[in-house]
């Protein structure tokens, strides 16, 4: 994406040498698979929102200390809330994205990461169908940020609990821009653990306000905080 297109630079780029800026809609994401028609749109999620998000899901005690947790982010676009994953000190980070630009992409992120010394989480990005996926063994968070619409949601959530039948407490969910909460919470399983809103910091905004504000289309919008919830896995209907 140019500027002429609305390409709008985050500072968190500017500041860590990373390409994860800009918002692409979904109809510009197409790969051929069928899941195409149900990807929702890349935008890299604010910085102050993820970490805010983190330290409220670890005030929930998990049953198991967060180095024995892998980190998953579904729809990991250019790789951001991976980047900052790596910095929880996870067992590892997995990123899973169906469009081979965006992983390539994400992949060289992860690389300027690696290099800086900044990673405290071994981290790798897989090219594919998130439904797909096998779960790693052990304690799972998994990250969404809004990646596609409620058909593959419900396929989604669906493979999860077959994966987890055996497995309470070892699988948690963190859902930003949550328009598909009822998905969720309508598959037997899943205990909602907070609902709620996670405010933007005052440079998140304004640079998230900067970058809608140049949409050719004009047709997303942005607030001062993204609508989240947490889901754990209890296998209790």
């Amino acid at each position: 994406m140019t500027k002429a297109e609305g390409f709008t630079l985050h500072p968190f780029d500017r500041e860590n040498g990373v390409q994860t800026s800009g918002l692409i809609p979904g109809r510009y994401l197409k790969t051929g698979h069928t899941h195409d028609r149900h990807s929702t749109a890349y935008f890299g999620v604010a910085p102050s929102v993820f970490r805010a998000l983190v330290k409220r899901w670890l005030r929930t005690r998990p049953e198991t200390p967060i180095e024995r947790f892998t980190f998953g982010d579904v729809g990991a676009g250019m790789g951001r809330a991976m980047l900052l994953a790596s910095e929880y000190g996870f067992r590892q980070v997995i990123g899973i994205e169906l469009n081979p630009i965006l992983a390539k992409i994400a992949k060289r992120n992860l690389a300027i990461w690696k290099e800086g010394g900044r990673a405290r989480s071994p981290m790798q990005i897989l090219c594919g169908d998130a439904v797909g996926v096998e779960l790693p063994d052990g304690p799972c968070l998994i990250f969404l940020f809004n990646p596609f619409g409620a058909s593959v949601m419900r396929r989604f959530v669906k493979r999860l609990s077959v994966a987890c039948a055996e497995r309470p407490a070892e699988l948690d969910l963190l859902y930003v821009n949550n328009e598909q909460d009822g998905v969720i919470g309508g598959q037997p399983g899943f205990t909602r653990i907070f609902l709620g809103k996670e405010r933007r910091s005052r440079a998140d905004a304004i640079a998230d306000h900067r970058i809608m504000a140049n949409q050719p289309d004009g047709e997303y919008a942005s607030a001062n905080y993204e609508d989240c919830s947490m889901w754990r896995w209890t296998g209790k209907p």
